[in-house]
């Protein structure tokens, strides 16, 4: 059947044709739909089995909407982990994103931690955008380049929660970590409960070679695939009754982190870090947690 529309929706009704013809012949255990509800773009995605124990959630992007979804529960401290396929070809102008943000909330008390992936022109690297927005100040991005194609296959991307810190891992390797510093003033969530959102969206005014390389509609619509979604919760040391209640001097978290390996990502992949941007900050002098105590 040729497809020439570029509507999500024209080409949802094709996808759901296929997932259903899929479900005869798979049976599916873990079940993203289960855990996770779309929240926006309702013309712009669709589920599919396929020959894994698993569904897997296409996320939709059109000229007339992109689409999104959120955890059905809020967490306070823990792991989680989803496996995300990127955009394939010319992905320039889009972004797909996985991070967690609290309910609505006053603007003032906003935490967020966000994994985005600024799509590419063909040919081009993707760009892992990451950052911290506390007490809703974020302007801490760290930026890498993967050392694979995101769009080939699916990759596990996640982020851990404790007090001690958020890391950033692909594929179970650390790239970036935010740490609880709060005794130099550097503000951290230790008490918004946060929902787990995923996204597919527009943002050609400043996500690909800072907005030079707009969307290429004619390539519309363009997938993100979603699936695996795993939530670990986080876990004390012995003795304590629950993670916030670690003392502040305790090392627990300490082996979360595979130290080595976190600076030869940083070392070989990293392009963007805000604390050595120094030009940036030159007026007010480079964040305290960019300094060292």
């Amino acid at each position: 059947m040729a497809l020439s529309s570029s509507s999500c929706k024209h080409r949802m009704v094709v996808m759901a044709f296929i997932t259903l013809a899929m479900a005869y012949s798979t049976a599916v255990v873990a079940l993203l739909y289960d855990d996770i509800e779309i929240s926006w773009g309702q013309d712009c995605y669709f589920y599919m089995d396929g020959d894994t124990d698993t569904d897997t959630l296409a996320l939709g992007l059109d000229h007339t909407s992109g689409s999104g979804f959120s955890s059905k529960d809020a967490y306070l401290y823990g792991r989680f982990d989803m496996d995300i396929k990127l955009v394939s070809n010319n992905s320039a102008g889009t972004v797909a994103t996985f991070y967690l943000t609290p309910d609505d909330v006053p603007w003032e008390y906003h935490d967020e931690v966000d994994m985005e992936f600024l799509g590419n022109a063909t040919g081009e690297p993707y760009t892992l955008h990451t950052n911290v927005y506390l007490n809703g100040v974020g302007s801490r991005e760290q930026q890498f380049h993967l050392w694979f194609d995101p769009a080939e296959d699916f990759h596990t991307y996640s982020i851990e929660w404790n007090p001690k810190y958020i890391i950033f891992l692909v594929d179970g390797t650390p790239i970036r970590v935010y740490k609880n510093d709060r005794a130099r003033g550097v503000p951290f969530p230790t008490w918004q409960r946060m929902r787990v959102q995923g996204s597919l969206w527009n943002a050609d005014e400043w996500a690909t070679q800072g907005g030079r390389v707009k969307t290429d509609w004619t390539q519309a619509p363009f997938y993100a695939y979603y699936r695996n979604f795993r939530v670990t919760p986080c876990v004390p040391s012995p003795g304590v009754a629950w993670c916030g209640d670690e003392p502040a001097q305790s090392t627990w978290f300490d082996r979360r982190l595979d130290s080595a390996a976190l600076r030869k990502v940083q070392e070989e992949n990293m392009v963007y870090d805000y604390c050595e941007d120094q030009k940036r900050f030159k007026d007010k002098g480079l964040p305290v947690e960019c300094t060292k105590a």
